[in-house]
């Protein structure tokens, strides 16, 4: 028997009262933005909480546990992922409109259709989240922004679910918000945002909304197969002038490239590999380095091991002999 096999028959021993969905050998590549990347030895999609709950609770503890949202934050490596991807679906898009403008949220609702919600009901202060290509529960874990705002501005609590398949309602507080992070272990699973707006009208946010969506779309390459924004700015810095300033605009591995639109995104633009942008990636951490004296962090997740034999990380790296034309 496999080891796939083996696995798959250990959680589904462990959890005979599973109500979600567990496919075998998913291929990550069909469900994030990159499109790249191995499969999942197992991918769950749970029914609801509480059969996410029965499940965290169940499974073998040793077992590597991840979560996907929409996808677009992340790049899943070639050899794929040794464990289970969890995977929330509509049974968490629920939208709910509270009283004192507050907006409650299911973590699978993407972040686009959050904002619209609050505007049609007069909820101004999410207008920002027009501007970022995820997920609630992506937003909640690296406490995504845009435009001067950011997820710990607006957020009253969270919901969520730790490895040992208890609740917990988390306070603001809690989430211990820095700049694109939150202190939160890792493997807890969010599942529902509740937000704190104020009274606004529909036409103004709207006009806003708009107005966030319109930049994004003259300033990023939001037709593309990329990843978002892939490096975090560092105090005082863009991240994409520094990328511009170290000559790296347009530069090529593989099948990925340096957006000519905005330097701080990586396109997949020809069939490319994950190892393709993740050594795009880290040679412009090493080019940057060399220019400016200034280490890139990365923003992106980047998910699972290599094919065997191949390197990770920083030893992927171009060496600066190569001149920063196109590599193939």
């Amino acid at each position: 028997m496999s080891q796939d096999s083996t696995l798959m028959a250990d959680i589904k021993s462990a959890v005979p009262e599973l109500r979600g969905r567990l496919t075998a050998d998913a291929l990550l590549k069909q469900i994030t933005w990159f499109r790249v990347g191995g499969p999942a030895t197992v991918l769950f999609k749970p029914a609801d909480e509480t059969d996410l709950a029965y499940f965290l609770k169940n499974i073998p503890k040793e077992v590597p546990v991840f979560v996907i949202g929409l996808g677009s934050n992340l790049l899943v490596r070639d050899g794929g992922f040794a464990g289970v991807v969890i995977r929330l679906g509509r049974e968490f898009g629920n939208i709910t409109v509270e009283e004192g403008n507050r907006l409650r949220v299911g973590t699978a609702v993407p972040d686009v259709k959050a904002a619209r919600a609050a505007s049609d009901a007069g909820i101004a202060g999410l207008a920002f989240y027009r501007g970022i290509p995820g997920s609630i529960g992506g937003a909640l874990r690296m406490n995504a922004g845009a435009h001067g705002t950011e997820t710990k501005d607006v957020l009253v609590e969270a919901r969520a679910v730790d490895r040992d398949g208890n609740l917990h309602v988390l306070s603001n507080a809690d989430m211990g918000y820095t700049y694109r992070h939150c202190s939160i272990a890792k493997d807890w699973i969010f599942t529902e945002a509740l937000y704190q707006g104020t009274p606004g009208k529909p036409e103004d946010i709207l006009r806003e909304m708009d107005e966030v969506a319109n930049y994004r779309e003259q300033n990023q390459p939001i037709k593309e197969r990329t990843g978002g924004s892939t490096f975090k700015n560092p105090d005082g810095q863009s991240a994409w002038k520094l990328v511009d300033a170290a000559g790296l605009r347009g530069f090529k591995v593989g099948g990925a490239m340096v957006s000519e639109k905005h330097c701080n995104f990586l396109i997949n633009f020809d069939e490319a590999k994950g190892e393709d942008i993740e050594r795009l990636g880290e040679t412009i951490r090493a080019r940057v380095k060399a220019t400016s004296g200034v280490t890139l962090s990365w923003e992106i997740i980047r998910l699972g091991e290599p094919l065997d034999g191949h390197e990770t990380g920083e030893a992927l790296a171009l060496s600066d002999n190569v001149h920063p034309a196109s590599v193939e």
